[in-house]
């Protein structure tokens, strides 16, 4: 049926690479389809756990490079927003170390309009935002809801704090993405890094 989802999820742990690929042949003969029939293959770019966000740009790569297929990324912390029940949104993942991903989106028509980038920061210096009829999702306001709070004030209505990125809303953003044609060749996706360091060096600290 056109427009329908056909979606699989799972807390992977550790074993991404070990069930990522038996998943999609599960969803593949659900669907009664086969890799080479799709239009391209879109996948959570980030920001996101190092790990997490190399894995699924290397599989979508070599699945494309394989089927000879377009590839699109979409930000999780977007596919996030999408999930919210109001059309101004505060994302924010837990980021470790004391730090939050954050972006902030107003939906405009059927695109979701970035009024603050994705970005790595504390909650207490997370970018503002104008008006006051936003809502906050993510584990980040989990997390760290209280600074959020008070750092954003009246502007937050609602909070969200367990929603997760989902591949059901990405496949929705990838679909308006390829229809844009935003879509690449396997050889030039990447992960959305906004942290460059996961460590210090002792000299650092």
């Amino acid at each position: 049926m056109d427009g329908e989802i056909l979606s699989r999820s799972v807390f992977a742990g550790q074993r991404h690479s070990e069930l990522l690929l038996p998943m999609l042949q599960e969803l593949l003969a659900q669907a009664g389809l086969t890799l080479v029939q799709l239009d391209g293959i879109a996948f959570g770019a980030g920001p996101g756990s190092f790990t997490g966000l190399r894995i699924a740009c290397g599989v979508a790569q070599g699945l494309a490079f394989g089927s000879n297929l377009p590839v699109i990324g979409i930000s999780t912390l977007e596919a996030l927003a999408l999930q919210a029940s109001k059309n101004s949104v505060i994302t924010a993942i837990d980021a470790r170390m004391g730090e939050i991903y954050h972006a902030a989106y107003v939906k405009s028509a059927d695109d979701w309009l970035p009024v603050s980038k994705p970005t790595l920061c504390l909650p207490r210096r997370a970018p503002l935002v104008s008006g006051d009829n936003w809502i906050g999702c993510g584990s980040g306001f989990g997390i760290y809801g209280e600074d959020l709070r008070s750092h954003y004030g009246s502007c937050i209505t609602h909070i969200e704090s367990g929603l997760k990125p989902h591949a059901r809303e990405i496949a929705q953003l990838a679909k308006q993405g390829f229809a844009k044609g935003l879509a690449v060749e396997p050889v030039d996706v990447a992960p959305i890094y906004v942290r460059n360091k996961v460590a210090l060096k002792e000299s650092e600290r």
